[in-house]
């Protein structure tokens, strides 16, 4: 059943259900395509309850102007913010767009990114570096074999901040190079005797550029990994 209440002193109804959508009080049971519910429809429903009250003012008790103004520029600011997702969410396609174009430019290039494990052919090994949110004052790259034996240990002692690329002519402690396989690096790093945070870094190339289900453009590297755009560390 639709209710009504009266406005004013000229005994002037409004509609019950257009106070509930004001007030946000609409019943769930209600049909949803009896009132809006956007920025727009609410706008338009304010508007014409305010019209209505206009016309129906108490003399004796007129509408407060200030107040007036205050529920317009809360409804225009209702609308303001609902434009502007719309022109976000334009934005965030348009760069994710770009994104793709970006990464796609990648597509044969050497890159660094998190992993631990390398590739030994030959006397020679793929690029490899480590990752330092802080300086450190002393760096070290235990490598260990698929045993898990530790074959050497490579001491960068003091290192900067930041990405560390690391050249190394694979041989084990002896000075004896390393037979042909995959090795395992792991990184340590401390400031003056207290463990540091170290990520290892490892050299793949660039074969593809996939959209990832966060929308983000994803790298296919050669190891058989898919990472982010941001998770590049370098371009070699």
């Amino acid at each position: 059943m639709t209710t009504s209440t009266t406005i004013g002193g000229s005994g002037t109804t409004v509609s019950q259900t257009l106070l509930d959508t004001m007030n946000g009080t609409s019943s769930s049971s209600s049909s949803s395509s009896s009132s809006g519910t956007s920025a727009a429809d609410l706008q338009n429903t304010f508007l014409e309850l305010l019209v209505a009250q206009l016309k129906n003012q108490d003399p004796t008790n007129p509408m407060d102007s200030s107040q007036m103004t205050s529920q317009l520029a809360q409804i225009s600011t209702v609308q303001g913010i609902s434009q502007l997702n719309t022109s976000l969410s334009s934005l965030s396609t348009q760069l994710a767009a770009g994104q793709q174009s970006q990464a796609a430019l990648l597509i044969g290039s050497t890159v660094l990114a998190a992993g631990n494990s390398i590739s030994v052919a030959s006397g020679k090994t793929g690029e490899f570096g480590v990752s330092l949110a802080n300086s450190v004052s002393d760096l070290q790259i235990v490598v260990k074999n698929s045993a898990g034996t530790i074959v050497n240990t490579l001491d960068l002692g003091k290192q900067s901040a930041g990405t560390i690329p690391v050249s190394w002519t694979p041989t084990d402690s002896a000075g004896n190079t390393l037979a042909d396989g995959t090795y395992t690096i792991t990184a340590t790093g401390t400031i003056n005797g207290t463990a540091a945070t170290a990520t290892t870094l490892v050299g793949a190339t660039v074969e593809g550029v996939v959209q990832q289900s966060s929308g983000n453009a994803g790298l296919v590297l050669s190891n058989g990994s898919t990472v982010d755009l941001t998770g590049v560390a370098a371009i070699l």
